[in-house]
């Protein structure tokens, strides 16, 4: 599955309802570390396709969703699972740094 953009209108369902964990990117395209590590983070959406989802929030288009994630630093890389936020690493980080914050949940 290929990462899911993600909107205040799509949130709920893709990521709070989700049936499996969901990683989440909060980005902003003028975001140099944003720019790093999207492709990690598109690699982990191919290789952990139907384990986990992968979602993007631009905070730039989704500023609602950005204050309710107090995101302050970007990149934020969140794990949600089962609708409840279970870890969080700010700044590029190594694709094990993210495996990491979900692989005990699959």
């Amino acid at each position: 599955m290929a990462e899911i953009t993600l909107t205040k209108d799509n949130f709920e369902t893709e990521v709070l309802k989700s049936e499996v964990p969901v990683l989440i990117d909060f980005w902003a395209a003028w975001c140099g570390p944003c720019k790093m590590i999207a492709p990690t983070v598109e690699e982990i959406a191919s290789e952990y396709d139907g384990k986990i989802k992968v979602g993007k929030v631009n905070v730039d288009d989704e500023p609602e969703l950005a204050m309710a994630f107090k995101v302050s630093s970007i990149p934020l890389i969140v794990v949600v699972n089962k609708g409840e936020v279970v870890s969080q690493l700010v700044g590029y980080r190594a694709k094990e740094d993210l495996v990491e914050m979900f692989e005990n949940l699959i």
